[in-house]
């Protein structure tokens, strides 16, 4: 009799196994596989002495319905972080149909005055990165996709200041004028943008004339700007002695000064001497 009253009814234990059945069903099931990278690259759209625009575009496939919301990422210029960043992407992904994500970026990728003179000494290139992750959601769950690319950009190279062309013009024993074009040499193959070119113009030691060119100026790309300077020899400029100075027929000469522009600062120093002509 005790052994029958503590039997399971068949009809009970199928009740049961059903429940445990459903229950089962209903508990959430992830993705097969997680979203994966088909395909990636970085693009220098554009770039300067000092800043650089890149892009950053890849295909994205999911093996179920999912949402590509973000990219978390770095900007690396030759291995150093420069900038940090989040683009909104909202790109929606169909299950097994890869789709395009894209953002750009521009940040300057030298630090200051010091590290473009020594990128200009190094020479060569440069690599450019994005790299960070890709927030991915797929209802409930957050996935985050590793991504990397890299993209070689020239070295950015500081320009030079040279005396372009030089003349003195003689009209009188007592009277000299210096033509001076001060050249902006910019070897790179993108725009030079400059805040200015100071100068002091000296002739046989003593400074005559000093000033600023090229203020708020560009030089295009491996192209050289130039900026005319007018100095006059004269008794009031140089001095009584002035006649015995312009009977030599030469006269030394010597220019220094800076250039600036966004973290630039290139000093210079060019001597030389000038012969002199009889204006007409």
């Amino acid at each position: 009799m005790s052994n029958v009253m503590r039997s399971t009814p068949p009809l009970f234990r199928l009740v049961a196994l059903l429940t445990l059945g459903l229950g089962c069903a209903s508990a959430p099931t992830k993705p097969t596989s997680p979203a994966v990278l088909t395909a990636q690259e970085t693009t220098v759209l554009s770039q300067a002495l000092t800043e650089a625009a890149v892009r950053y575009r890849a295909q994205v496939a999911s093996p179920g319905p999912a949402v590509v919301e973000r990219a978390d990422y770095e900007l690396v210029s030759n291995g150093e972080v420069v900038k940090t960043g989040s683009a909104k992407l909202d790109v929606r992904l169909e299950p097994g149909i890869p789709a395009d994500i894209t953002f750009e970026e521009r940040a300057p990728y030298v630090k200051n005055a010091e590290d473009l003179a020594r990128l200009s000494a190094q020479g060569g290139t440069l690599l450019l990165a994005l790299r960070g992750t890709l927030v991915v959601r797929s209802g409930e769950q957050e996935e985050k996709l590793p991504f990397a690319a890299s993209r070689a950009a020239r070295v950015p190279r500081l320009p030079t200041v040279v005396v372009e062309e030089l003349d003195g013009a003689r009209y009188s024993p007592e009277e000299v004028q210096l033509n001076v074009r001060l050249g902006v040499r910019n070897p790179n193959p993108f725009p030079l943008k400059l805040e200015g070119l100071t100068f002091q113009v000296a002739v046989a030691g003593k400074t005559l004339e000093s000033g600023t060119v090229a203020q708020a100026d560009s030089v295009a790309a491996s192209a050289t700007g130039v900026y005319p300077v007018e100095v006059a020899v004269t008794k009031d400029t140089w001095g009584p002695d002035v006649k015995a100075l312009i009977s030599k027929g030469v006269l030394p000469y010597g220019v220094t000064g800076e250039l600036t522009g966004p973290l630039l600062r290139v000093p210079y120093s060019l001597t030389g001497e000038v012969k002199l002509n009889v204006s007409r």
